[in-house]
């Protein structure tokens, strides 16, 4: 199969590379780049462990084509809180909202994702921006309540507050 140069940007950093046209992101992301932060579950599109952002936009990257981030900015939980934790993860991690942790990068960018279009959002709208992530261990609860609290810090530190 005849590969087709991408370039695109991963987490800051500009990529440049072949790929084969059937290559999925999660696959170039995993095996080719070592990012393992998005998870290979389901492969299905149905479970959201392998969501990641791409141009601000929660996606399953098991489903996206590689060649289709030609262009594009994509990022990864590792995008997030490189020196300081991000609100989204310092308030999983304070109101124990992840058990095991495997749905947790997913679940984070799916919430990042809604934050950055509704940066209040009520309680059904984070339930509803954050069901495409299946998670068997939390029940749910704490991670809306600290997406919520994490979207409240947010508002605050843009108020100046």
């Amino acid at each position: 199969m005849m590969a087709i140069s991408i370039s695109f940007v991963l987490n800051g950093e500009e990529k440049q590379l072949d790929v084969r046209p059937n290559l999925t992101l999660l696959d170039l992301l995993r095996e080719r780049l070592h990012v393992t932060s998005p998870k290979k579950a389901c492969e299905q599109g149905e479970c959201g462990a392998c969501t990641v952002l791409i141009n601000g936009k929660a996606i399953n990257s098991c489903l996206t084509l590689a060649v289709t981030v030609n262009g594009k900015t994509v990022e990864t939980i590792e995008s997030l809180g490189t020196t300081d934790l991000h609100p989204l993860q310092k308030h999983f991690y304070e109101m124990a909202a992840s058990q095991c942790g495997y749905c947790t990068p997913g679940m984070i960018l799916s919430a990042k994702a809604l934050l950055d279009e509704n940066p209040d959002p009520t309680y059904e709208e984070v339930k509803v921006g954050m069901s495409g992530n299946m998670c068997r261990c939390t029940g749910y609860v704490k991670p809306v309540q600290a997406v919520l609290a994490a979207a409240k810090e947010m508002r605050e530190a843009a108020s100046g507050r």
